[in-house]
């Protein structure tokens, strides 16, 4: 579409010029070398050429032309702003993952000092202190696999 466009706008600009041109164009011949200008000749043999003025710009393609741009214009704002709201659920992914690692790595602290409190113990309090630990563990696994 931007190839197209394109396209139209090099064309409305070689009639702007051609139409804002002279319509004579010089022929000139000097030492057997051939020349052309939109001036006379000034030493050598010449001839004016006359040249057909352009063709009026075609309404339809103006038309085409300028309801094109304004799609692009639109596209461009939609384009925008989904690049807007993509960086905004990219940042908010990024926090949502920092959150978790977080909260995985206080669990994983909570599962080192309930191993490290069992080494200590013994009789009843053994028992116990294992079953929490187990919890723990399991806790760790629910919310932080692999």
């Amino acid at each position: 579409m931007l190839k197209l466009m394109a396209a139209m706008a090099a064309c409305a600009l070689a009639q702007t010029v051609a139409a804002g041109s002279a319509n004579t164009i010089y022929k000139c011949t000097v030492n057997g070398k051939v020349s052309y200008g939109d001036q006379p000749c000034a030493a050598g043999t010449g001839a004016e050429l006359a040249v057909q003025a352009a063709p009026p710009p075609d309404k339809a393609a103006a038309e085409k032309l300028a309801s094109d741009k304004l799609r692009l214009a639109e596209l461009q704002k939609d384009r925008a702003a989904l690049e807007v709201r993509e960086e905004r659920e990219r940042q908010r992914a990024a926090k949502a993952a920092g959150a978790l690692r977080q909260k995985c790595e206080r669990l994983r602290l909570r599962q080192k000092w309930m191993e490290e409190d069992l080494r200590g113990l013994r009789g009843e309090a053994l028992a116990s202190a294992r079953q929490k630990a187990q919890r723990q563990a399991q806790a760790l696994a629910v919310e932080c696999p692999a």
